[in-house]
């Protein structure tokens, strides 16, 4: 493991995950804000703040794939498709899969689907894997304004008392590339 992870901002923020909050944490391209999946008063509190309509859907980011499979059917995969995705994971791709029929609406919105990534920036990895699960994942801004890529612009626009895990993004200029897992079809461009 990275000895230099913020360890005690790690185990502060499952703290706030488990207290059904929401946090702030660098990804990839720029800074996510994201809570528990499975808490509907988690997930009702980052849509609240997004000023986002639970119609739309959410993603999950996770450190490994193994954590996505309680949300996702990935048995309807040919091998092929199943080969196509792991060949971008760990990586700044997200994939709409097939929802389990167990997986809440919360999180699935108005679709059948869900989308996923499994994160190669090791802050991302080391908060799923101490949180021991996906988290919902959206960029970090208010509605009308650009995405937050600093710890500095998280406080300007959530305030400085949003609990953010200090950190570099992953230095890409756009938000991660969206597909869907069964045709390979571009949603949004990375």
């Amino acid at each position: 493991m990275n000895k230099n992870l913020p360890v005690d901002q790690i185990e502060f923020l499952v703290d706030v995950l488990n207290k059904k909050e929401v946090i702030a944490y660098p990804t990839e391209a720029v800074f996510g804000v994201g809570c528990d999946p499975d808490s509907e008063t988690a997930v009702n509190r980052l849509l609240a703040l997004k000023q986002r309509p639970v119609e739309k859907g959410l993603i999950l980011i996770a450190s490994r794939f193994s954590q996505l499979t309680p949300y996702i059917d990935d048995s309807m995969l040919s091998q092929q498709q199943r080969e196509a995705v792991f060949s971008c994971w760990p990586g700044p791709v997200t994939f709409v899969f097939p929802a389990k029929s167990s997986t809440p609406r919360w999180l699935t919105g108005r679709f059948d689907t869900l989308a996923v990534r499994v994160t190669d920036h090791p802050l991302v990895i080391a908060l799923c894997e101490a949180f021991g699960k996906p988290l919902v994942s959206t960029s970090a801004n208010l509605t009308g304004l650009p995405p937050c890529r600093s710890t500095h612009e998280v406080q300007v626009q959530f305030g400085h008392d949003f609990p953010v895990l200090d950190g570099a993004t992953g230095g890409r200029l756009n938000p991660s590339e969206i597909r869907d897992a069964l045709t390979g079809e571009l949603f949004r461009e990375g």
